[in-house]
């Protein structure tokens, strides 16, 4: 009998074929071809596959260790697709897991994606802060701002002015005169000599020369409103622009700029004074021991160091103002712009009241007012511009997230199991009535 003969017997027999190795032998439906003996060459396309059915695994041959095929991947292997459950949706094979990309380790951060060159996406980035800025109403935001600061500028002057009398032994016994002398000239070249000495300078003599509580108090009263409303329009803004604008609560976002009005009015007031004197008076009270060095500084710093307030100031906001703030360092650029663009305003605004100081006394009058709208409108703008710049820088080179944040999110991390648990467990455990367990009654002399 040959071998054919037994295998066509055995097969009549309802007895499972065995693999030939040759390619006319057809296996029954459902068999399972074993582990080829001789070792597997991946330039055939032979791939070495053990039985699903077997409890357990051979010892892989020495051949198999010495020499794996690199491009083979097991049946057990997770994301092979015929290894995953029936019914289960088979993953995709390009895609990865959690545990790649160290979600499941706080300490683990995933993959960067590349950076963009700087350079190259600058015109994206003008562009795209362009189109952000109106589509989010810059030019509403500028208005509110506006007309907010212009309503809390008298009571804020007159509180400060207040809080002023108070703080000139500080800078000087000089400090009250020079600060009236420069208000008073500013008012001269604004208003009508009649005004200025009939309203505009007792006011000032009354308010400076002795600090006025009640000025003060009604004063800061008035402009807590209005200038609390300035800076929610900002904060509104700012937040609008990073698209955060519905994770604070409206109620406490007012508060919360009611508290950053507050913030400011306290450093404004020992700061006002030291920029509104300028450096020709600092050079004055310096004394003679500290001349040489105290007064080349301040020849040189003085501008410096206000430009740098401002954009700390600035920078401040930008920040504090975010629910989800961004690093320090990341807001700079757009406090830059922010003081690039005011200050080009400014520029142009000088160019247009000097042409409207020149069509007549009666028109002239009333560039003051106007001045001061469109003062207050681009310093509105020139804010809301910065914030949609940080916005856009964002967007093309996000930041890594602020260390606040890092040590929130790991501490969540590793409370979320235990809170998990703990949202499990009903809200209120069902107690039924206290059984007692019955004991056996012992007997006593009596029962016998």
């Amino acid at each position: 009998m040959t071998p054919d003969d037994v295998t066509s017997s055995g097969a009549r027999r309802g007895a499972v074929p065995e693999a030939t190795g040759r390619s006319g032998a057809d296996p029954a439906p459902g068999a399972l071809l074993p582990r080829p003996p001789r070792a597997p060459h991946p330039d055939r396309g032979e791939i070495p596959t053990a039985p699903l059915h077997s409890a357990r695994r051979p010892a892989p041959s020495s051949v198999e260790l010495d020499a794996p095929d690199p491009n083979h991947r097991a049946l057990a292997d997770p994301g092979h697709p015929e290894s995953a459950h029936p019914g289960s949706p088979t993953p995709d094979a390009g895609t990865r897991t959690d545990k790649e990309l160290g979600r499941d380790d706080p300490t683990v951060e995933p993959p960067e994606t590349p950076r963009r060159p700087v350079v190259r996406h600058i015109p994206i980035l003008i562009w795209r802060t362009i189109v952000k800025s109106w589509d989010d109403g810059i030019v509403g935001w500028a208005a509110q701002a506006a007309f907010w600061q212009a309503l809390s500028l008298p009571p804020l002057l007159l509180g400060l002015l207040g809080s002023v009398g108070y703080l000139s032994g500080w800078f000087g016994p000089d400090t009250v005169d020079v600060i009236s002398d420069r208000i008073l000239a500013f008012a001269n070249r604004t208003f009508s000599p009649n005004v200025v000495n009939d309203l505009i300078k007792p006011t000032v003599d009354n308010v400076l020369g002795r600090g006025r509580v009640g000025v003060i108090s009604v004063g800061f009263i008035l402009s807590l409103w209005a200038g609390s409303s300035a800076v929610s329009c900002f904060v509104a803004s700012i937040v609008r622009a990073h698209d955060q604008h519905e994770v604070r609560n409206p109620v406490w976002q007012r508060i919360f700029a009611l508290l950053l009005y507050l913030g400011f009015l306290t450093v404004a007031v020992p700061l006002l004074p030291l920029v509104a004197l300028g450096p020709n008076y600092l050079r004055e009270i310096v004394p003679e021991s500290w001349d040489p060095i105290v007064t080349n500084a301040i020849d040189f710093g003085y501008f410096p160091f206000v430009a740098l307030l401002l954009m700390l100031v600035l920078t401040t906001l930008y920040h504090l103002a975010l629910p989800n703030p961004l690093p320090w360092h990341r807001l700079v650029g757009g406090a830059i712009v922010a003081g690039i663009v005011f200050w080009v305003a400014s520029y142009f605004l000088r160019l247009y009241l000097a042409a409207i100081t020149r069509a007549g006394y009666t028109y002239g009058a009333l560039a003051t007012p106007i001045a001061f709208l469109l003062f207050t409108f681009f310093l509105g703008f020139a804010i809301v511009v910065g914030a949609e710049f940080n916005a856009a820088v964002q967007s093309l080179w996000p930041a890594r997230p602020a260390v606040t944040a890092q040590v929130r999110d790991w501490v969540h991390h590793q409370t979320a199991e235990v809170t998990g648990q703990l949202k499990t467990l009903p809200e209120r455990l069902s107690t039924g009535p206290i059984s007692r367990r019955n004991r056996p009654r012992e007997h006593s002399a009596d029962d016998l």
